[in-house]
């Protein structure tokens, strides 16, 4: 059953870990309350990277129209201030036009840029290098350690190994002079009256799920793929490079091209990362959690957001 406009829609905002069944639910969404879909997977704003990210199809998407999907070159730095922007403007357009923007993705911070008020400070580009190459040079355990002391609360919310996020924060504190932790977000009521669900499913079946997409991502030609987006200058993409899949891809071209090799790579850094979504999204009680595996998913929901 497809809805037409509605009178006073409201967003909704699928979100999870990979491998969960989003963009499918997201699509049966749209179909039925007179939707749109916007994009909240960083690396699937990226032109090319469609194997290696499990970019939905053009068949997939059944004729609803997809936002934020391929507006980037490999080469560019994909930024939250600048998704923000372009996707507020994107969910304003639709409420605008009677249209639910159907929000959906496993980028928590791509999310919570919507639905929540986080503030961007600027950057500049002498800061950053500095911190840059102390990083290479020391490792990230003594740029964490320095966090720590000056912003324990931003510390708790970043992983010690998670280099970039950790130079932002310790580059924001120097250039505003106060704690990164002062633009994390807090969340109150969602923005635009933005509806949360949650798709998960049990770990075990979740790794297994994880496993599979992963072989049949090489099956369908990821090498072949990260090929000619390195040709393309990927590795030259500050973010691009590091997607999964294309990094360990790139890392066994630098090696000995053992494919099978980069495939458990993948599969293992994907089931640590899906564990680190979940640990996100929990966090936000906001959200009503639905297990993916249960019968009359759609209608469930549909409910909740009629609710």
């Amino acid at each position: 059953m497809i809805v037409r406009a509605a009178v006073n829609p409201r967003p909704v905002a699928v979100v999870g870990p990979t491998a969960t069944g989003k963009s499918d639910l997201a699509v049966e969404l749209a179909l039925r309350l007179g939707g749109e879909v916007i994009n909240a997977d960083a690396m699937q704003l990226y032109r090319g990277m469609d194997i290696g990210t499990a970019k939905i199809t053009t068949a997939g998407r059944r004729g609803v129209p997809h936002h934020l999907l391929d507006v980037l070159d490999v080469t560019e730095t994909a930024s939250v201030a600048a998704y923000q922007r372009d996707a507020r403007a994107c969910v304003e357009r639709l409420l605008d036009a009677g249209r639910v923007p159907v929000v959906v993705g496993g980028s928590g911070l791509y999310v919570q840029s919507i639905v929540d008020d986080l503030d961007f400070p600027g950057t500049d580009p002498d800061v950053r290098a500095r911190l840059e190459s102390e990083l290479a040079e020391a490792g990230a355990d003594v740029l964490y350690r320095r966090l720590a002391e000056r912003d324990p609360v931003a510390a708790q919310a970043i992983l010690p190994s998670n280099g970039r996020r950790i130079v932002r924060a310790l580059e924001v504190i120097e250039l505003t002079g106060r704690p990164f932790s002062a633009n994390m977000p807090r969340p109150g009521p969602a923005r635009y009256g933005t509806v949360l669900i949650g798709l998960d499913r049990e770990p075990g079946a979740l790794d297994e799920r994880v496993d599979e997409r992963v072989r049949r991502m090489f099956e369908a030609g990821l090498a072949d793929e990260t090929r000619e987006l390195e040709n393309q200058g990927l590795r030259l993409g500050r973010t691009a490079s590091r997607a999964l899949g294309y990094q360990q891809v790139l890392d066994e071209f630098d090696g000995d091209h053992d494919m099978d090799a980069a495939a458990a790579a993948t599969a293992k850094a994907t089931r640590r990362f899906v564990r680190r979504q979940r640990s996100w999204f929990r966090r936000d009680k906001r959200i009503t959690w639905l297990e993916a595996a249960t019968p009359g998913l759609v209608e469930h929901a549909a409910a909740i957001v009629a609710d």
